[in-house]
């Protein structure tokens, strides 16, 4: 299949990225923006996977990969962009903030999505997956509003394109993994962490590994799973 990984160079992204590229009939594409040396070491291993630099703040870079997604006769499309997680509580945050982050990181990925729907529909096949977070599910933590604002209008958003899509045999599904140690999450407090892995029922952090083997799944699972969001938390959340 023809895979594109939005964010698919660094952290979570690049364990999607190697795991899906290790099933050999995969064409995987995946963008960066800071990550160049780490996309190059991927793409010099990988043979059947292709960078591309795409800064979701600049129109031009989108316009390019909006045109390249025709090109590659898309067959998956996995939302990863990460977001600048900004912890303070909401009445100190600027309403600026919430505008510029909606606009440089939402926007692009309704682009995005919206071009590899219209491949989608002419296929009549298709996969999106959206990374997201246990904050759709659980009690938002303090301070992260702004983040799981973000999180839950994509959540929403992937509920949507499953109605509208599933006759034209086009699946939405989501994951969203609770806290992992990757370079996004790299700033919090070493004590704070050892102290979440106690506390955790498996007395250990989710790994990238582990959910990117979920992402695989649901790129090989049947069409029939359909607009689902997988809880990856070990049961600390359950509805």
């Amino acid at each position: 299949m023809n895979i594109l990984i939005t964010g698919g160079a660094s952290g979570l992204g690049a364990q999607m990225t190697k795991e899906l590229a290790a099933q050999g009939d995969n064409t995987v594409y995946f963008t960066y923006c800071h990550s160049e040396k780490d996309a190059e070491e991927i793409s010099h291993s990988l043979k059947n996977t292709r960078a591309i630099k795409c800064d979701f703040k600049k129109d031009a870079d989108i316009d390019h990969l909006l045109e390249k997604i025709t090109e590659m006769d898309l067959d998956v499309l996995i939302n990863n962009s990460a977001l600048n997680i900004i912890e303070q509580h909401f009445h100190k945050i600027s309403p600026c903030i919430f505008l510029e982050n909606f606009t440089n990181l939402m926007v692009p990925t309704i682009k995005i999505t919206q071009e590899a729907i219209k491949v989608f529909r002419k296929k009549k096949f298709g996969k999106i997956i959206n990374i997201l977070s246990t904050v759709v599910v659980n009690k938002p933590p303090i301070g992260m509003s702004e983040y799981a604002a973000l999180k839950s209008y994509l959540f929403s958003l992937s509920k949507s394109w499953a109605a509208e899509n599933a006759t034209f045999n086009i699946t939405s599904n989501s994951i969203s993994p609770d806290f992992m140690q990757t370079k996004l999450t790299a700033y919090k407090d070493e004590r704070l962490v050892e102290l979440y892995a106690q506390a955790h029922p498996l007395k250990k952090i989710l790994t990238p590994k582990e959910v990117a083997d979920a992402v695989v799944f649901l790129v090989n699972c049947s069409q029939q799973i359909n607009g689902i969001n997988m809880v990856i938390n070990s049961a600390q959340s359950i509805a």
